[in-house]
């Protein structure tokens, strides 16, 4: 584990800060990533590349809107969804799947769409090739109550699932469907006795409870998958429901028919345990989150799960936050799972919320990525705001995208319907670079400010990944009147507590030995403990239940 080191540079603005300022690049200091940042606002045909001071290196056309994602692969080129005509008419609606070169020329496209099914929100480009898609599945009102659905909960129209596909592209414009997993495989229900999914859900948390509500009623759109990510290592895929508030681990080494029965029921889930009645609201940790993917191989928390927590309908108030998950991994690779209990972990290994903590939110949309140097580039994306924090939460790097529908906006004026679902940064040498000129053309945005902004390299690493502190014992979780704490660290130590809120209600120097301070007017509910060792970045967290 790398030793945390904060690194005291000079920070240098964008530019001169002016009132007038509303768009484009605000800050970019030192300890920002270097690199070059992936924008396809959503209501842009265009998809653009920019440099660090937010000016424009290269840009891709398309005749489509995202639907939503684009990425940039290493052999140059852009892996895009578009949004086309459907009766699937939804949040995330896509449809198409483009390959475009770095000239803007269309190299495949592929629409994986029909009256029963249609693409929607996130792809996933695999080693060999293959793309993986999420897609929404039609069932009948009579198909659906067939297979235990609270007729309550089914509107005429029906009721919508989800399907994950892995297609081989062919050719400039057809595609073979090579693997395949169902959700309607994997239902169990507590409602109907008479239907061959009918269980106790408590007792089969590898299936999703057919009747588990978060929304309103008559939702067609039931699950609302809205992320896909790819494990090489472990051949598993990862999805994000956002109305169950949780996501899914599944195993991508089966076949399709094996992927059908029991070898394609869940892995693991986490962020909401009401959904397999092993919780209560008190438990549930995700809120409507998206962008659940796996901190790649030689990033700083690899192996983790990183996660766009959009925090609506929080019961402390909504603010979005995002947040690192450690998975319960035994030794042999299975998930770990308590008899009776929920996944764990209980909370997040780490999370980055604002202060106030409302004054980050963005309702749907968005997402983060880890970076090599142990930041996280963040996408508020209703605002259409991007930023690069490190691992204490200090910005060093934002942005604000300045187009919409009708192109650019010109400086000074207020952003509106500027959303973005995500942005990539790409390292400066990343492969897909090789041999291609990237020239600054300017910012984005019309009638900019005039900018003595600096291109940083990366010589040095900001901040990493805190090192855990040992020596360290909460003696009595859930507290009563007193919280006590022993340190046996031998170090002076700096002790928080924070509420749900995300407020310090406590915040005091801790000497070696037993410390205690009174809970007695706390009020009853979860509380977020950090001790750090001040210099070091060595932490101790504990969630504690009053």
């Amino acid at each position: 584990m790398l030793r945390f080191l904060i690194l005291i540079f000079p920070i240098f603005s964008a530019f001169a800060l002016s009132a007038q300022q509303t768009l484009g690049l605000f800050q970019n200091d030192s300890l920002a990533y270097n690199g070059y940042t992936l924008l396809a606002p959503n209501s842009s045909t265009n998809t653009y590349l920019l440099d660090n001071c937010g000016e424009v290196v290269h840009s891709w056309p398309s005749n489509y809107r995202p639907g939503n994602v684009a990425y940039l692969l290493e052999n140059g080129l852009l892996l895009r969804t578009g949004r086309i005509n459907s009766s699937f008419n939804a949040g995330g609606s896509g449809g198409r799947i483009e390959l475009i070169d770095w000239d803007g020329n269309l190299v495949w496209g592929y629409n994986y769409s029909s009256s029963t099914f249609h693409q929607h929100h996130d792809v996933e480009y695999l080693p060999n090739g293959n793309i993986l898609l999420i897609a929404w599945e039609l069932h009948s009102r009579a198909e659906a109550l067939a297979a235990g659905r609270n007729p309550a909960l089914i509107s005429n129209n029906g009721l919508w699932t989800e399907r994950v596909v892995e297609l081989q592209p062919v050719g400039a414009d057809q595609a073979n469907v090579v693997w395949e997993w169902r959700l309607w495989d994997h239902l169990i229900q507590d409602f109907d006795p008479s239907k061959d999914n009918y269980g106790v859900v408590a007792g089969h948390p590898e299936r999703v409870d057919f009747n588990f509500e978060t929304g309103s009623a008559n939702n067609v759109d039931w699950i609302h998958l809205n992320a896909v990510d790819y494990n090489p290592a472990l051949d598993q895929v990862v999805l994000s429901s956002r109305t169950l508030s949780e996501f899914w681990v599944i195993d991508h080494s089966t076949t399709t028919e094996e992927a059908a029965g029991q070898k394609g029921d869940l892995l693991y889930r986490w962020g909401n345990p009401q959904s397999y009645q092993r919780g209560n609201n008190a438990d549930q940790e995700l809120f409507n989150q998206h962008d659940v993917h796996w901190i790649e191989a030689g990033l700083p928390g690899a192996g983790r799960f990183l996660v766009f927590n959009n925090g609506l309908a929080r019961p402390d108030g909504n603010y979005s936050s995002v947040d690192v998950v450690e998975p319960p991994l035994g030794p042999d690779g299975q998930y770990l799972l308590e008899e009776g209990l929920a996944y764990g972990p209980a909370f997040p290994f780490w999370t980055y919320r604002a202060q106030p903590p409302n004054s980050f939110f963005s309702a749907n949309i968005s997402g983060a990525q880890r970076l090599p140097n142990g930041n996280t580039l963040i996408c508020e994306g209703r605002e259409g705001r991007l930023f690069e924090v490190d691992v204490e939460g200090r910005i060093h790097w934002e942005y604000i995208n300045p187009v919409r529908s009708t192109g650019p906006m010109s400086q000074g004026m207020n952003p509106t319907n500027n959303d973005v679902f995500r942005a990539y940064r790409y390292a400066t040498d990343f492969p897909a670079f090789e041999g291609k000129t990237l020239e600054p053309q300017g910012p984005l945005e019309l009638n900019p400010l005039p900018s003595d902004c600096v291109l940083y390299g990366n010589p040095v690493s900001s901040a990493q990944e805190p090192e855990v502190l040992t020596g360290l014992r909460l003696l009595a979780n859930p507290v009563a009147d007193e919280l006590v704490v022993e340190n046996e660290t031998g170090a002076r130590l700096q002790l928080e507590v924070f509420n749900l809120a995300g407020q310090r209600i406590v915040h005091d120097r801790m000497e070696p030995g037993t410390y205690r301070v009174s809970a007695a007017e706390w009020p009853k509910g979860f509380y977020l403990l950090r001790v750090k060792e001040p210099g070091s970045g060595r932490s101790f967290v504990k969630k504690v239940l009053k």
